[in-house]
């Protein structure tokens, strides 16, 4: 009831703010929505005990894990005990048993992570500039200008082998690492022939069937593909190189109805998806030939009603209080081609993987306080949001010696962004009446009428009346490493040395227009054409004749290019250089060493248009240690130091505005960051009482040094909170974490049911505590202003942050349980998954630079989550089906963003229930 009823405030105020039919009745044909693939049976199908051991391609792993004896004299391949590092590994079967559709979902599970921002993986609270994601050992690029890191739930679980998380560093790897290194490991050779379908439909008891907003866009939209109704014209390409205005005829081109007007959709469709995967081995004598190809498609919808709201002083009082009905409809495409060829101990691999993820979202904004001010304001817009994603690589794993191993690995990858026609569309009504200007609104009490100002223009970016954005990105990376170790029979010594080469390229323009007249770029035309809905406004009556009170054709509606903060476009680049040596050696009975140091040179560019260049050319020395101490048959202590790097992202040195459709926050670039560098220390305490059974305890320390964080600040009476960068003196993270995985067997409980059964318990639970340094230490400052003694464009780290707040991103608490009810000799599992998370900062508040106070962080809550997933194997005529049945956030927990005021008031910033998700699925393998 409280949801329609909100659902019935928003649509009052829409429906007094614009009673010339601003919205349409209902919406064109909008398309349904996939939910999360099943999972592959064939990874399943084999009783528990008999699980292959788990594959992983990763720079300098040895996949070849040395014989653990227990007091049974089994053989157990433990990737997480052999490995000299500590890692989480999740294998197909693990990814499975937590039936989440998307990787970024499954590393949610492992001890001390964490998703942020919908498929950015935190490691240990460190934000996603700590992570970096691997597929194959080979970096992958983001789609997403906003972030360094690739969002993980792009990746669906079909197409990922494994999953291993490194948390102590390696000199093997890249150097920028804060929190770990993610890899990926898509599935190569497989045991057997197999060819899989599956689908699935799920519904969201906040979206399916409920109001939403959206729009009709083109014919192919469903597909997540336009048809050409978004095609951008050369001119609005060349605007820039010109006056920058362009003129009615041409704004008329850019006016279709199709992706402007914002319709009403009161039965939102159900969420779907569909996936087919097959592959063979081919036994060429002594060698094999497999392929694995996989297709996956999902369409998903999601609506929000949110409350957003922000405060105009450090008492609390609103200055906007919005309530949005925001609805997404997602569409992922996926595609893997893998050719794997084994001969002897070696293995060549040749991947292809293509993702393409598409968000067309309609937003309706109402609020009846704006600006601090009383009256009406009613905002509408209309995105597509389309992301790509396509990688190649080669990767060969050669043992040409007795006791050399070769990795040798080369890859291509490019990511894009294109978000074409991004529409904004305000109208503002004032509680002042004037003569002929007036409209009466009677809400059934005989209202008073009020002035409606429509649509107007004003000079702050993301203002009201009108814009229209364009913006793309793309960038390229090639990567090559090769890795070459050597262990004599004779000694217990391993010598590693490798080199690394990597060249990210970046292209990046935003191009924003807004409306005008064409007469002292004045205000939108008035009364009664500022009530018009959008494609009334943006009509050629009304664009060629935007003055008609000065005559006919006296103004016209022009659009005008606007670059509010910096600069449209940049180009950047970063080449790296990289080798190093390692040595690992367990001469002293129980005692493995391993250590290593790593030279990385850095060139990183980034050049805004007419700008001056930003360029940070650095070179560092990156040692690291780890020592393991097996002092019982099956216990270990580990002990390691590493020191890391951490470079600023491209987006946070470019001087270039962008806006983040999901938290409607603006961001901006601030070229005076440099590097950050992290001494790591960690002490963990290992037993592994039973096969794939284990019980970990452990501690952590992390001191940075000039860390790279967000800050926040108004720029104009107008604007939403805005965030910029700056390097802070210090930070410190420290924390433990403890892990225990048990197995226990049912056959001692009376009944056939429990015969073959077991209940598999996992558990784990991380403590983060982090706490930054704003002294009086001169730092970048968001605004480039001088203050003090500090050189030009830098200020006192104290005016930005305060002294000891917590890192952004940080929960002290995370929390995750599993609980498995599983048949160990077919597929049947019914799993319970329970994840808690504590507050963590997601953005700054309103900093201390105007003199005026600090206003409190932005704290997320994201509270508890519980989820049910039931899988059940079973055969018909000789074919191997899975049902999945899954029932998720049956807690029905609200996203809660919120600002907490010294005063007691409470101002959210993003506020909304996240509904229940039941789904089924079914797949078959033949």
């Amino acid at each position: 009831m409280q949801r329609r009823h909100a659902y019935a405030t928003l649509l009052l105020l829409t429906s007094q703010l614009v009673p010339a039919a601003a919205l349409a009745q209902s919406a064109a044909a909008p398309a349904p929505t996939p939910a999360a693939p099943a999972a592959n049976p064939q990874d399943t199908a084999e009783p528990q005990d008999a699980q292959p051991p788990v594959e992983v391609s990763a720079p300098g792993f040895d996949g070849s894990v040395p014989q653990e004896i227990v007091v049974t004299g089994r053989y157990i391949p433990n990737v997480v005990r052999a490995t000299p590092q500590v890692v989480s590994v999740l294998s197909s079967e693990d990814i499975a048993r937590t039936g989440e559709g998307d990787i970024a979902g499954a590393l949610s599970r492992v001890t001390g992570l964490s998703v942020v921002g919908g498929g950015f993986v935190y490691v240990r609270g460190l934000g996603d500039r700590y992570s970096s994601s691997l597929l194959n050992g080979s970096p992958l690029p983001s789609p997403e200008p906003l972030r360094r890191s690739v969002p993980l739930d792009i990746f669906p679980t079909t197409i990922v082998g494994s999953a291993l998380v490194q948390k102590t560093y390696s000199v093997n790897y890249p150097g920028e690492f804060g929190g770990g290194v993610i890899n990926l490991t898509t599935k190569a050779i497989p045991k057997k022939d197999f060819l899989t379908f599956g689908g699935s439909l799920a519904a969201d008891d906040a979206t399916t069937s409920e109001l939403g907003y959206t729009y009709y866009g083109g014919k192919h939209d469903w597909l997540g593909f336009d048809d050409g109704t978004r095609s951008v014209p050369d001119f609005i390409r060349n605007a820039p190189k010109g006056t920058g205005i362009i003129p009615a005829e041409q704004v008329l081109q850019l006016s279709n109805a199709s992706t402007t007007l914002l319709q009403r959709n009161a039965q939102l469709p159900a969420n779907w998806s569909a996936e087919i995967s097959g592959g063979g081995a081919l036994d060429l004598g002594s060698d094999q030939l497999g392929i694995v190809a996989s297709l996956g498609y999902s369409n998903t919808w999601r609506t929000r009603l949110i409350t957003q709201q922000d405060s105009v002083n450090t008492n609390g009082d609103l200055r906007n209080d919005f309530r949005t009905l925001l609805t997404d409809n997602r569409v992922i495409a996926n595609g893997l081609l893998g050719l794997g060829y084994a001969f002897g101990e070696n293995t060549i691999r040749l991947t292809n993987v293509y993702i393409r993820d598409v968000l067309k979202q309609g937003r309706g904004s109402a609020a009846e306080v704006y600006n601090n001010a009383s009256g009406l304001r009613f905002q509408q817009n209309t995105n597509w949001f389309q992301r790509e994603l396509f990688e190649t690589q080669g990767v060969a794993e050669l043992r040409p010696f007795t006791g050399v191993k070769l990795d040798l690995r080369g890859a291509y990858a490019n990511s894009k962004r294109n978000a074409p026609y991004e529409r904004q569309f305000d109208y503002l009504c004032s509680a002042t009446t004037t003569t002929g200007q007036t409209i009466s609104y009677d809400g059934g009490n005989g209202a008073t009428g009020f002035q409606c100002n429509g649509a107007y223009q004003v000079t702050q970016r993301f203002s009201p009346f009108a814009s229209i954005i364009f913006s793309d990105l793309n960038e390229n990376l090639w990567t090559g490493q090769g890795d070459l170790s050597y262990r004599p029979d004779a000694v217990p010594l391993t010598l590693s040395t490798g080199y690394y080469y990597s060249d990210t390229q970046r292209f990046s323009r935003r191009l924003q227009f807004n409306y005008q007249t064409s007469v002292g770029g004045g205000t939108a035309p008035g009364y009664p054409y500022n009530l018009l809905r959008p494609d009334y406004l943006l009509s050629p009556d009304v664009v060629n004749n935007a003055c008609p009170q000065q005559g006919t054709g006296a103004c016209t509606i022009q659009l005008q290019f606007n670059t509010p903060l910096g600069a449209y476009a940049y180009d950047a680049g970063l080449r790296i250089h990289a080798g190093y040596l390692q040595a690992e050696t367990d001469a002293i009975d129980g005692l493995r060493v391993v250590g290593g140091v790593r030279y990385e040179k850095g060139k990183q560019f980034v050049t805004p248009v007419d700008s001056p260049s930003t360029r940070l050319d650095n070179d560092y020395w990156l040692p690291a240690v780890t020592l393991t101490w097996n002092f019982a048959p099956d216990m270990q202590l580990r002990g390691s130091y590493a020191k890391t790097i951490s470079r600023p992202q491209f987006r946070e040195l470019a001087p270039q505005q962008f806006r983040d459709p999901d938290s409607d926050r603006l961001f901006f670039g601030n070229p005076l960051l440099r590097d950050s560098t992290l001494q790591n220390f960690e002490a963990r305490y290992e037993w592994f009482f039973a096969r794939e059974q284990r019980f970990t305890l452990a501690g952590f320390y992390k001191r940075i040094r000039n860390p790279i964080e967000q800050v926040g600040f108004y720029t104009g009476s107008d604007d939403r909170l805005q965030t910029g960068f700056t390097n802070l003196p210090k930070a410190t993270l420290y924390g433990g974490e403890v892990e225990v995985q048990k197995y226990i067997p049912l056959d001692g409980l009376n009944g056939a049911f429990f015969a073959t059964r077991r209940l598999t318990a996992i558990a784990n639970y991380t403590y983060t505590h982090s706490e930054i340094t704003a002294d009086d230490s001169c730092a970048p400052n968001v605004l480039n202003q001088t203050i003090g003694t500090c050189q030009a464009g830098f200020g006192p780290a104290s005016l930005q942050f305060r002294d000891g707040a917590p890192l952004t991103g940080q929960s002290d608490h995370l929390v995750n349980l599993q609980l498995s009810l599983e048949d160990t000799s077919r597929l049947s599992q019914l799993t319970f998954l329970f994840n808690y998370a504590s507050d963590r900062v997601t953005n700054r508040g309103p900093s201390n630079l105007s003199g005026t106070g600090f206003q409190p962080d932005v704290i997320e809550r994201p509270g508890v989550r519980f989820d049910i997933v039931g899988r059940q194997g079973f055969e018909i005529r000789g074919a191997q089906f899975e049902l999945k049945l899954e029932a998720r956030n049956l807690t029905r927990t609200r996203f809660n963003e919120r600002q907490t005021f010294d005063s007691g008031k409470i101002v959210y910033a993003n506020r909304y229930i996240q509904g229940r998700i039941f789904s089924i699925g079914l797949s078959t393998t033949f």
